[in-house]
């Protein structure tokens, strides 16, 4: 099966809004979907703000061999390092271990 990451559409008329998906070549451009790696909204005013992705999922879907469409292409190369920082930071968080509490002392 060959896979394509490439954007669903969705939204209503004059108001569009994409899933950044991981779908089966053959497959419509609005068909049944293998997983969804993002979103992309181009209403969104603030451009930094537009999209939303999965950079853990999309790297795995392009380590097994899914190649991105022309347009997603753009996106993960404008957006990827943005979120893979925020990834690392969340997860340097969930790393650091939370500071010993100090038991409340006992009121007579």
């Amino acid at each position: 099966m060959a896979v394509r990451i490439r954007m669903k559409r969705l939204g209503r008329k004059h108001r569009p809004y994409y899933r950044i998906v991981a779908i089966d070549h053959r497959q419509p451009r609005d068909g049944r979907i293998i997983e969804e790696l993002g979103t992309y909204d181009p209403m969104v005013k603030n451009t930094d703000e537009r999209v939303r992705l999965r950079p853990d999922r999309i790297k795995y879907w392009m380590g097994v061999g899914a190649l991105p469409s022309e347009n997603v292409d753009v996106l993960l190369k404008k957006y990827m390092a943005k979120f893979e920082q925020k990834a690392a930071e969340a997860a340097s968080l969930a790393q650091a271990p939370a500071a010993p509490q100090e038991p409340a002392a006992p009121t007579a």
